[in-house]
């Protein structure tokens, strides 16, 4: 199994499971309130929030980050996994807060252990999640007013995104794929959410049996569905783009192929739910709209 297929399946699926679990650890950090002494050495093993604090100005509060955190380029980035990071290791960092997205292997038992405190900010699955788990980083390093400018500016800009294109691209049948071992997301997750917010079809939808919102698609599923629209999160990760999409058997026939509506957007941007969410609703947006005529 490659690397980028275990971060998708832990971060994107299995994470889900163990959120529950992990909110009820010992060390797990309590809804912050503004009165608490703000965390100065905070170490991140979730990319999402490393965006979100540097974004909010708590950059300088940041000692260290995981090996995932690709942006912004100032981040400390170190070896340190959101997936498999022991407790030993992190400490080494002289923390005050861990930031995680889930709970690997008991990290929150084996911090608590040693007094470092743990904020867990698991995937979210809507908008309103993203912009709370923002704010709940200005409240933990003081930075309440920046952070409500962050969302605030996040809300703008979105809106303006979907009003700008929706009645254009209304209706259009999108794929979006994962990896290209066809893994895609429907509507019950962040990025379905966004699409809805576009008002495309996401064909994932009806192809969801176990309701994971994570459903492995079969070729010919994809194929049969014949999308108009064609979003690879994976050009980073799998080097996927138009040409080797239109190579792949049955495809070339597709609506989205043959009106060249393949549409490749940043992996990382997209795998995230921070301030750069923007960015990627724009995108989506304005590439959808570009392709629209050619396929209606």
């Amino acid at each position: 199994m490659t690397r980028h297929l275990a971060v998708l399946l832990a971060i994107l699926a299995g994470a889900l499971a163990l959120v529950p679990a992990a909110l009820a650890a010992p060390a797990a950090v309590a809804a912050p309130t503004a009165a608490a002494a703000p965390a100065v050495r905070i170490v991140s093993l979730s990319p999402t929030a490393t965006e979100s604090l540097f974004a909010i100005g708590a950059g300088k509060q940041v000692v260290a980050v995981d090996d995932q955190s690709s942006y912004p380029a100032a981040a400390p980035r170190t070896k340190l996994s959101g997936l498999q990071s022991s407790a030993e290791a992190i400490v080494v960092h002289d923390p005050d807060l861990v930031i995680i997205q889930f709970d690997p292997g008991g990290l929150v038992k084996a911090l608590d252990k040693v007094g470092v405190k743990v904020l867990i900010q698991p995937s979210a699955t809507t908008l309103a999640q993203a912009y709370g788990q923002i704010a709940e980083l200005g409240t933990i390093t003081g930075r309440q007013v920046q952070a409500a400018r962050v969302v605030a500016a996040m809300k703008s800009g979105i809106s303006k995104a979907v009003s700008g294109a929706r009645t254009r691209i209304a209706g259009l049948k999108v794929y979006y794929e994962l990896n290209n071992t066809y893994y895609s997301a429907t509507s019950k997750t962040f990025i379905g959410q966004l699409l809805r917010l576009l008002g495309v079809k996401n064909v994932a939808d009806a192809a969801d049996a176990k309701g994971t919102g994570y459903p492995q698609l079969s070729a010919e599923y994809i194929v049969s569905t014949n999308p108009d629209a064609i979003v690879l999160a994976d050009g980073k990760c799998c080097r996927q783009n138009a040409a080797t999409v239109a190579a792949r058997a049955g495809w070339k026939d597709i609506a989205a192929v043959r009106h060249k509506a393949v549409i490749v957007v940043d992996d990382d941007i997209a795998s995230r739910w921070g301030p750069r969410t923007v960015a990627l609703v724009r995108t989506l947006a304005e590439r959808l709209a570009a392709v629209a005529p050619k396929t209606r």
